[in-house]
């Protein structure tokens, strides 16, 4: 077998991993790997997760960015020098090659373990990206006023739902009077949430975990209460951690996510609803008159409802509006207090409380009398 971490100048030799859908694999990917997926435009999430996951390089069967839309993600790629490749869509490349064989990019070829070409790649470069997204922001405005449209159309549509409060679910997770943390797979969110580990700590709130977002609780030691979702990107130990699971079904109550369940033999509840299922775990908090709703990786913009092939963010808005100010965005806190500055504020607080009250205990008679003693003290020590 070839070493996942042999890399010599121009040729990069790994085992690769591979899916269609980036978001189910990301979890499953380990250090050195080479990831073959099929992801348009990819997100800068996506990308975050593959370089906290230390893969070699990416191997994408889509277009990595369209001009469509200004997006991030294949940038982050190259400017943390990992190496993206492209290849043709017809070129069936997840079906030529399968999770653990061994390949070898060469310049624009990718080989199998016995040296045949499997595949004709081109590596993407950063300059490409630049000119992609000036195109992108050319067609921006065009963009926002369309999702703005859809945003409204579509609100008009289900606000009826939104309306009504949801049908009850006996939970054996108390709200009720809680704080409740909920988690979602975003920008920053490890950051975030170990910004907030204080006052999780602290107040002991009901935690929701949405999809991912569950995976985001386990790994920081603790037990996801809720987990809301339609089961396609949590791992199955969090599932078998959580309290409750509420699988989101579409409205038309189909609910891919039951399968998974029922192959795990784990008890769930079926919750049908529009919009996203990170609005679904807000409005399950709410329902439920949890006292304050704290959302951590939440998406509010354009662009992460693009990401997430949504032309509009109807069901977001009208949540969001119906939750009100019980609701609290966390989303990129971190960011306004960097780990690195907290050392630089200590000293800047003691420098500009402990100088001042230094210099009027100088002039103290006490402490004056006190530094005598000391004084004398020593020089007796000594035989001064």
């Amino acid at each position: 077998m070839l070493s996942v971490w042999k890399k010599r100048k121009g040729i990069i030799q790994g085992m690769v991993r591979c899916s269609a859908f980036t978001k189910q694999m990301i979890g499953q990917i380990k250090p050195g790997e080479i990831p073959v997926i099929s992801h348009s435009d990819i997100d800068e999430v996506t990308a975050r997760c593959l370089i906290q996951r230390k893969v070699k390089a990416v191997i994408n069967c889509a277009p990595s960015f369209t001009g469509n839309y200004c997006t991030r993600g294949a940038c982050v790629l190259l400017e943390h020098n990992i190496p993206l490749y492209e290849c043709q869509p017809d070129a069936n490349l997840l079906l030529c090659v399968q999770t653990g064989d061994d390949v070898t990019i060469e310049g624009n070829y990718l080989f199998d373990s016995q040296g045949r070409q499997i595949a004709r790649l081109m590596q993407v470069t950063l300059y490409e990206w630049q000119e992609k997204q000036r195109l992108a922001e050319e067609k921006k405005e065009s963009i926002l006023s369309a999702f703005i449209d859809n945003t409204l159309e579509y609100a008009s549509r289900e606000k009826a739902y939104f309306i009504k409060p949801l049908p009850t679910l006996p939970l054996n997770t108390r709200l009720e009077g809680r704080d409740a943390v909920v988690v979602v797979r975003g920008m920053y969110d490890c950051e975030d949430f170990k910004a907030l580990r204080t006052y999780i700590h602290d107040v002991k709130p009901a935690l929701i975990g949405v999809d991912g977002g569950a995976d985001i609780l386990l790994e920081n030691g603790l037990k996801p209460d809720i987990i809301v979702g339609d089961m396609d990107s949590v791992c199955d130990d969090a599932l078998k951690a959580a309290t409750d699971i509420v699988v989101h079904a579409y409205v038309t109550g189909e609910a891919p996510g039951e399968r998974r369940l029922r192959s795990l033999n784990l008890p769930y509840h079926l919750l049908a609803a529009p919009g996203t299922s990170e609005d679904l775990g807000l409005l399950l908090a709410y329902e439920n008159n949890a006292r304050l709703i704290v959302s951590i990786g939440s998406h509010t913009s354009m662009i992460d409802f693009l990401e997430k092939g949504r032309k509009g963010m109807a069901s977001t808005c009208l949540v969001r509006m119906k939750i009100g100010s019980r609701l609290v965005d966390a989303r990129g806190i971190s960011q306004l207090y960097p780990p690195y500055s907290h050392g630089k504020q200590l000293i800047r607080m003691w420098g500009g409380l402990g100088f001042p009250a230094l210099l009027t205990a100088m002039f103290h008679p006490v402490f004056r009398h006190g530094l005598s003693s000391i004084w004398v003290h020593f020089k007796g020590m000594f035989g001064g």
